[in-house]
């Protein structure tokens, strides 16, 4: 597989306090498969496979991390041509370069942003690794979406960035915003109001599944917890917001058969 067009999701990683537990619950959930990639005492990359074919990675919170503050969490990450020149690019509109750009050994180099409106992604130059291997189909990743506190902002941002197409629509009574690149879209975004609370702006990964009433019932079985109860969005599809037992919040959808 070639690398992943700039401007396109490409690879999904959990980062999680208790990696066993993280590869437990969503190996039960998804049917995934865990592969375990040895980086240091007692401590593994895992990738998550699906017919054989990596479709998420995920690996446990190192102390540096968590002296940080940082709490299990998934990371969107957006492929780009020139990671060092994306950088420089984001620190001119005002974001914060938190890790990186560096090199992950042979694989590719990487770099973890947060942008100014506050919500953390990261970016990756494939090299040898040129991201997840199959996605758009069910237990695997099929959406990546924005909320944040100034979409306007956010469009400006991300436009200059990526050079994405920012398409506005109405769903239910609100704007949401397609991004859009090589003429396909590759994220959404929405404005969040007073109603998320002190809830922090954020890219959420979606999951395709065959039936999310089903998956979602599954998902507290195994002891996450609901925060969106299985939803219709009209002429898309079903969906439901779920916080792993760690606390990750993602998201799955089964989709609207299209005529």
């Amino acid at each position: 597989m070639n690398n992943y067009p700039h401007g396109q999701f490409c690879w999904v990683e959990l980062t999680a306090a208790n990696w066993q537990q993280a590869k437990d619950f969503y190996c039960n959930l998804f049917n995934w498969t865990a592969i375990d990639d040895p980086i240091g005492d007692d401590k593994y990359y895992t990738m998550m496979q699906v017919d054989g074919k990596t479709v998420a990675a995920m690996f446990e919170i190192t102390p540096e991390q968590q002296a940080n503050g940082v709490m299990t969490n998934w990371l969107s990450y957006v492929a780009v041509d020139d990671a060092d020149k994306t950088c420089e690019i984001a620190q001119d509109m005002g974001g914060d370069i938190i890790s990186g750009p560096h090199d992950v050994m042979t694989a590719g180099r990487m770099a973890i942003i947060q942008q100014p409106q506050g919500a953390v992604f990261a970016i990756w130059q494939g090299n040898e690794h040129p991201g997840i291997g199959l996605r758009d189909t069910d237990n695997t990743l099929c959406w990546n979406e924005l909320a944040t506190k100034s979409a306007s902002d956010s469009k400006a941002f991300y436009h200059n960035l990526f050079q994405w197409e920012c398409i506005d629509s109405l769903m239910e009574g609100m704007e949401y915003t397609e991004f859009v690149a090589a003429n396909k879209p590759q994220g959404g975004m929405l404005e969040m109001t007073e109603e998320w609370g002190d809830t922090p702006p954020h890219w959420m990964a979606y999951f395709q599944v065959a039936d999310c009433d089903q998956a979602a019932e599954k998902a507290e079985s195994l002891g996450a917890t609901i925060c969106v109860p299985p939803s219709d969005i009209p002429e898309v599809g079903r969906f439901s917001v779920i916080n792993d037992p760690q606390g990750a919040t993602f998201s799955i959808i089964t989709l609207q058969a299209k005529p």
